[in-house]
Formats: C-alpha cells, structure tokens, sequence
C-alpha cells in the first residue's frame, strides 16, 4: 500500500510537471493573436499576487475580443489555483474561439480543482474531438479517471493513447508504471 501512495504522489508530480511544459508553450504563443484583435503587450508569466491578475482582468476587460488576453487571465488565475475564476476566463477565451484545444484542456484541469470531475472528462472529450492528436487531452483525461473516478479501464485507455500520441514524452516510462498498476489492482 505504501508502495501504491508512493508511486502515485511520483505520477502526481510528474503530471504537474508535464503541465506547466505544456503552459510556457502557450505562453510563446502569446504574442500570435487574430487579426483584428488588440495585442497585449507582455506575456504573462506565473502570476500568484492578485495585484498582477487584477492587471491582467483590468486589460481582459479593456479588450475583451483579445483570446489571448483571456487565457492569459485564466493562465495566471490557474497558476495560482484560483480555479472557479480561471474557469471564466477561459470560458471567454472559448466564446471567441471555440476550437482552441490548450483552453479546453487547462480548463478541465481547472473542473479537476474544483471538485467536478465529470465536467473536466467533457473537455478533455471535446478537446480530443477538435484535435485527435492533443496528447495532454488523453493523459489528463486518465488522471481523471484513475485519481478522481476510479475508473481503471477508461484511465488504462486515455493514457495507452497518450502513449500512443506522446511515445517520447519526458513522463512515458511513469505513464507506463501507471498503466501497470492499473492493470494489476
């Protein structure tokens, strides 16, 4: 059993790990917006000190047709677990673009931190639908269903296909720990 706790608080870490990677690539795509659509000036970086996300709400605001400036509010409101609030803010950035998959996935993440599993499944769902090819939709979708549903099949699947698409990932080896546990149990 303490063997079981130590591997999955490892898996944990490394999840966490492959998730802000997978953040400071959307931060380099910061600067890409939509033709029409104002540009914020600088690049978010982990923001944890509310007078910095109330910066980045104050020009969400001022140019609230800016995707970007919408998931950089939800970016640095996740960055800091304030996860009801990113959730918002990333619901905005999908009201002006609706396909955007990194959105989709981060704000599963943010339905995984306020305790609501199921809703986090449907993005990571509708991610993979946008874009069969999104690794970090099928990994996240089996952290999903193996820590918050206990659901081993489904979990055993997400991350074989997260496998699948991310063979080299920096986090395979543990992947392929976690699916043999899940197997075993």
């Amino acid at each position: 059993m303490n063997r079981n706790r130590t591997a999955i608080i490892v898996f944990v870490v490394l999840v966490a790990a492959v998730l802000a990677g997978c953040k400071q690539q959307q931060q380099s795509q910061w600067g890409q917006g939509q033709a029409g659509h104002n540009q914020v000036v600088a690049p978010p970086a982990v923001v944890k000190n509310p007078a910095e996300i109330q910066q980045l709400e104050t020009i969400a605001k001022a140019n609230a047709g800016n995707v970007n400036a919408w998931i950089a509010l939800g970016n640095a409101q996740m960055d800091a677990q304030r996860f009801a609030e990113a959730i918002i803010s990333y619901q905005r950035a999908l009201d002006l673009d609706p396909k955007n998959v990194d959105v989709r996935v981060d704000m599963g993440t943010c339905y995984r931190g306020v305790g609501q599993p199921e809703k986090a499944i449907e993005e990571y769902k509708t991610a993979s639908k946008i874009d069969p090819r999104h690794p970090m939709a099928q990994m996240n979708a089996g952290v999903v269903y193996a820590f918050d549903l206990g659901r081993k099949a489904e979990a055993i699947k997400s991350f074989e296909k997260y496998l699948e698409l991310a063979p080299n990932a920096p986090n395979a080896s543990e992947i392929r720990q976690q699916i043999q546990m899940l197997k075993s149990k």
